[in-house]
């Protein structure tokens, strides 16, 4: 049976060797990032993803923060490793920042005080949901990405730099570009063990 849905999860890899050689221009990407987080469930409808979206030299002024700040904790004979990995970030054609509201979290306690333990857990969940939509409506594109969490490392100095709310909470970055290298094979673990199926 073919379902397009799972055609594109099958899609979405992980893409570390990232190039600029799109023909899909900056305000497409910016649409079908934006569309993709638009559609994503959320709890409530609580609309709680954020996202801040780099091009070009500001892409590559993110990763230049994220090599600054892991240089700071990182040990200095293995620090040329990483920095070789966050540079391949930068040669792509940008980066989303995914962002969770706090401020509608905190909303939603107050409004639902009987829920309150499980709006941030849901919060999460819708957070994981964007970011899974937008990696799999680049890839679905011909778009190549990956998810990198360097937060909180970088938190305060890309808030800083690109104005970002207080209230906003940095949950992963995805840099994204054209595919310069092809796909291994996927491993997956036996269904027997992952699955029930009961009735």
């Amino acid at each position: 049976m073919s379902n397009a849905y799972l055609d594109a999860l099958k899609q979405r890899r992980t893409q570390y060797s990232l190039g600029r050689n799109l023909s899909i221009s900056k305000e497409e990407l910016t649409s079908l990032i934006q569309d993709a987080i638009k559609h994503s469930p959320s709890s409530f409808n609580s609309q709680s993803s954020r996202a801040v979206i780099l091009f070009g030299a500001e892409s590559e002024k993110l990763w230049n923060i994220a090599i600054e700040e892991v240089r700071k904790v990182a040990p200095a004979e293995s620090f040329a490793q990483t920095e070789a990995k966050l540079k391949s970030f930068a040669a792509g054609v940008g980066t989303v920042l995914f962002y969770e509201d706090q401020g509608v979290v905190q909303g939603l306690q107050e409004k639902f005080a009987l829920y309150a333990d499980n709006f941030p857990v849901w919060s999460e969940q819708a957070g994981g949901m964007a970011q899974l939509s937008v990696w799999s409506t680049l890839a679905s594109a011909g778009v190549g990405a990956s998810l990198q969490h360097y937060n909180p490392l970088i938190d305060a100095s890309v808030a800083r730099e690109w104005n970002v709310p207080a209230y906003w909470k940095l949950r992963a970055q995805m840099p994204f570009g054209s595919n310069e290298n092809g796909f291994g094979e996927k491993a997956f673990m036996d269904d027997a063990e992952r699955f029930r199926v009961v009735g």
